[in-house]
């Protein structure tokens, strides 16, 4: 699958050999961007050291996973678990935020899910942008990361096939 948008952000199907500079946009992309809603220490807990490259591999295993990039630099990914309608990641590189990356990575696999809805437990930084993308407040939630208490929400949209 590639998508493109402009001519120039494509969308592609995750590889292995994506695994590390994927792990490093995610924590840099946390400590960047999400500082506004998080404290160091909460920063710390979500994402305290860059993933392990294989660890990280196996978690996009069996998901409908892609990679945005412009003229090879990848920009962003986003993965779903399509059956469930479960959407666990999306992360646009700290410094291309703003420019459409995330609704096209989003917008792909909100087509790619086979289920009737599709949901996630976004940040605080994150529900303004699912929000605008049809997404309904489910509940707020406290979670738990290396004794660590973390704020967010579960949203979700329903999808019209």
């Amino acid at each position: 699958m590639t998508i493109t948008q402009n001519s120039m952000v494509t969308l592609r199907p995750y590889r292995q050999d994506d695994s590390l500079i994927l792990a490093r946009l995610f924590y840099e992309t946390v400590h960047t961007v999400n500082q506004q809603d998080y404290s160091p220490k909460q920063l710390a807990a979500w994402a305290g050291a860059v993933p392990d490259p294989e660890k990280w591999h196996r978690s996009f295993e069996g998901r409908l996973a892609l990679v945005a990039q412009q003229e090879g630099e990848i920009l962003g990914f986003g993965d779903l678990d399509a059956a469930r309608g479960y959407l666990d990641r999306l992360y646009v590189r700290w410094d291309q935020q703003g420019r459409g990356i995330g609704s096209l990575i989003c917008g792909a696999l909100e087509k790619g899910c086979q289920a009737p809805k599709v949901y996630t437990y976004a940040s605080l930084t994150a529900q303004p942008f699912f929000s605008g993308r049809g997404y309904r407040l489910v509940y707020r939630q406290k979670v738990e990361r290396n004794g660590v208490w973390l704020d967010n929400a579960r949203m979700e949209k329903m999808l019209h096939k």
